[in-house]
């Protein structure tokens, strides 16, 4: 079988490691579906049934994929952005400690202030389309400027000034001494951060409305309590958030891979 393995030594069968996400979900859908059999209030708690029905009767409009594309193209554009910012930061942070000493309290304080002020706060200053870059922007670009700035403190000193001795060109300094050192810190960083991104601007959406935004329609769903849209709506938000970590930490490693081997 593809999806089961055999012990060599005591002859017992071990399910791959797909097997087994896949009975841990059936195991939380069974107990989901269990507890609103149990509690017979739809508006509590609807079952994955409902949800299911009512996701399939979401897929075929072209409002439900164009709130998708309006909240997915801003929310990854300010994580882009974000990781585009904290890698320069941190980058300009290692290099020079001036700039480390300027940015640390400014990282600290975004870190510190919750989700829900930042997100009033910016509301007086950028329209409400906007809002969910801004606070994708603001809840991740710590996040990477703290893992690239550990990365790249802890580089090896003692290769970089071969390198420059040897005066070997930048490109291929950054090819293969300084990326192959930071990635792994990017990466993890990437993984945390996409996550957060999501959370945050959702939330925002939540708060500030924009027209045509999953935020809306989940306020919209909570006000006229219709439950299995509002769950139906979250789990879309889950299945965005992965598949997009997924494509994207995949395409994260492809490219690093063939940068290596070029």
């Amino acid at each position: 079988m593809i999806f089961i393995m055999k012990d060599d030594q005591k002859g017992n069968s071990r399910l791959s490691p797909f097997v087994k996400k896949l009975l841990a979900t059936g195991f939380w859908l069974l107990l989901w579906q269990l507890a609103a059999m149990g509690l017979k209030q739809e508006i509590l708690l609807a079952s994955p049934a409902a949800v299911f029905h009512c996701l399939l009767e979401l897929l075929p409009t072209g409002d439900f994929w164009h709130t998708v594309l309006f909240s997915f193209s801003r929310i990854i554009l300010g994580f882009l952005l974000a990781c585009l910012a904290g890698t320069l930061l941190a980058t300009l942070s290692a290099r020079f400690s001036p700039v480390r000493e300027l940015i640390s309290p400014l990282m600290s304080a975004v870190r510190s202030v919750p989700v829900a002020s930042f997100i009033i706060l910016v509301l007086l200053w950028v329209p409400s389309k906007s809002l969910s870059v801004v606070i994708s922007f603001l809840m991740v670009t710590p996040v990477l400027y703290a893992n690239v700035l550990t990365g790249a403190q802890g580089m090896d000193q003692e290769l970089s000034e071969m390198a420059a001795v040897f005066r070997i060109p930048l490109s291929r300094r950054l090819r293969y001494l300084y990326l192959p050192q930071l990635m792994p810190f990017f990466r993890s960083a990437c993984a945390a951060g996409l996550g957060l991104c999501w959370k945050a601007g959702v939330a925002a959406e939540v708060i500030g409305l924009p027209e045509g935004s999953i935020g809306e329609r989940l306020y919209e769903a909570k006000i006229y309590l219709e439950t299995p849209r509002l769950f139906a709506w979250t789990v879309v938000i889950i299945l965005l958030s992965l598949l997009f970590e997924k494509l994207f930490l995949f395409l994260l490693d492809k490219g690093l891979s063939r940068l290596e081997k070029a």
